[in-house]
């Protein structure tokens, strides 16, 4: 008898623990507990509110895209089975475009701010990692801010604010890269707009585009370098990036 209560204890005790995980889900802010469809509309509100006519793009393509397989059914039975294949054709034209517009979007909301490497670099494939804000030095008129990628196409340090002043800094940080990765090579990305930098939304394909230099398991050594590294450095006074970005991430990622 004590056994079968003791088993009906912790039957209640379960569900009452599931039934609190999931509300804390539902009013979760942090994308890590949304469900994807969840992640898709969050997206799609920020997205609409800076993109005006993404609703009638994103219609005309679906619709278009579905009409031209209605058309090929008229005259290749059976007419149903190109109907079908056409709104699920039509649905991913629709979502590719969305999944475009959606980092177009992002870009364009905080271009010029400072941390919005970070919204980039989200997007970033998972064999790529990054930590945000390794550094930053607020000046008269900027913040300048160095980020940090490593991935197979090596360990890279990622600039943004005043192109004199980082060009000091990002010099410092790659010697202190240097010392602790072993024969690594370690890159520098400047972002912006002038000559020799790479633009907010090129920043991915620029990295991505880089030769591959590390294995998997070469990124794994020189990460564990990397955090005793950050962990010699003092505490930043200002918060890490544009975080709000975080709502969309993973549709703008294409996830």
């Amino acid at each position: 008898m004590m056994a079968s209560e003791k088993a009906k204890e912790l039957a209640a005790r379960q569900k009452a623990e599931a039934r609190a995980e999931k509300l804390r889900r539902k009013n979760s802010t942090d994308p890590a507990d949304w469900g994807q469809l969840r992640q898709i509309r969050e997206s799609y509100k920020v997205t609409a509110q800076h993109d005006k006519p993404l609703p009638w793009i994103l219609l005309g393509a679906g619709l278009g895209t579905a009409a031209v397989f209605v058309v090929i059914g008229l005259f290749v039975p059976p007419w149903w089975m190109w109907l079908v294949t056409g709104l699920m054709a039509g649905l991913l034209v629709a979502m590719l475009i969305f999944v475009r517009r959606a980092k177009g979007a992002a870009y364009k909301r905080y271009e010029g701010q400072a941390g919005s490497a970070e919204v980039a670099l989200q997007m970033l494939p998972k064999k790529w990692s990054y930590t945000p804000v390794i550094t930053a030095t607020r000046n008269r008129n900027s913040v300048d801010v160095i980020h940090r990628a490593i991935g197979p196409g090596g360990l890279i340090l990622i600039g943004e604010g005043d192109a004199k002043a980082l060009k000091a800094q990002l010099a410092s940080e790659k010697r202190k890269h240097e010392q602790v990765s072993y024969g690594v090579v370690v890159q520098v990305v400047q972002m912006g707009k002038g000559a020799g930098q790479v633009p907010l939304d090129k920043l991915v394909d620029h990295i991505k585009k880089l030769p591959k230099q590390l294995s998997p398991a070469k990124v794994v050594e020189v990460q564990a370098r990397l955090r005793a590294l950050d962990a010699m450095r003092p505490k930043l006074p200002i918060p890490k990036g544009p975080l709000s970005t975080k709502g969309s991430r993973q549709a703008m990622r294409g996830r």
